[in-house]
Formats: C-alpha cells, sequence, structure tokens
C-alpha cells in the first residue's frame, strides 16, 4: 500500500512539475506513469552508487556535485523514456529544484494526514 501510495505522490508531483516548468512535459499520462516508475528505479539503484564513487568531490564542492547528479539523472530519464521531454540543461536543473520542492511538500503532507 504505501508503494502505490508514493507512486501516486510521485505521479502527482511530476504532473505540477510539468504545469510549472516550461520545457519539462508529457505526452500521455502513461508517460508520466512510466517516468515516476523509472526515476524510483534510478534513484533506488543509480543513485546510492553515484554518490558514493563523488563523495570526495561532493565534499570538496559542498555538496554541489550532488545536486548535479539529481539533475544528470532526471535528464537522462528524459533520453530514456520515450514522451517525456526535457528541452535542455537549464530546464533540467530548474525542473530538479522544483521537483525537489514539490516532493518534499507533497509527502510530509502525506505524513501528516497518516498521524
Amino acid at each position: 500500500m504505501k508503494l502505490i501510495i508514493t507512486l501516486a505522490l510521485n505521479i502527482f508531483t511530476l504532473l505540477i512539475v510539468s504545469y510549472l516548468v516550461p520545457g519539462f512535459s508529457f505526452e500521455t499520462f502513461w508517460d508520466t506513469i512510466v517516468t515516476a516508475v523509472v526515476i524510483g528505479v534510478v534513484n533506488t539503484f543509480i543513485k546510492p552508487v553515484l554518490q558514493i564513487i563523488f563523495i570526495p568531490l561532493s565534499i570538496i564542492t559542498f555538496g554541489i556535485t550532488a545536486f548535479l547528479i539529481n539533475v544528470v539523472l532526471l535528464w537522462g530519464v528524459s533520453f530514456v523514456v520515450p514522451g517525456f521531454v526535457i528541452e535542455n540543461f537549464m530546464t533540467a536543473v530548474i525542473a530538479s529544484i522544483v521537483l525537489s520542492l514539490v516532493s518534499l511538500f507533497l509527502h510530509k503532507l502525506a505524513q501528516d494526514k497518516k498521524k
């Protein structure tokens, strides 16, 4: 049940970001669902490995490297999932920031409702 709620929140988050950020779009609702699943898989398996590899650089750059890993992974997902478009790197940067903020807000809201 928790997985379904998390997936639904992630889909809703992606829809909000696509509404707010020009150049970040989906062709169909199905593309949004697939993107949410792929981002979940990437964040679960690939992101931790990259964060470990780049720990020294992340320390030197005060965490900017960790942020750039998020941006590059998000942009990379747009190349893998047909129907998910991020027009350029700057759009990926803005979308990553908005995605993080909206996701944080919605997940905190969902946690508060459970209590």
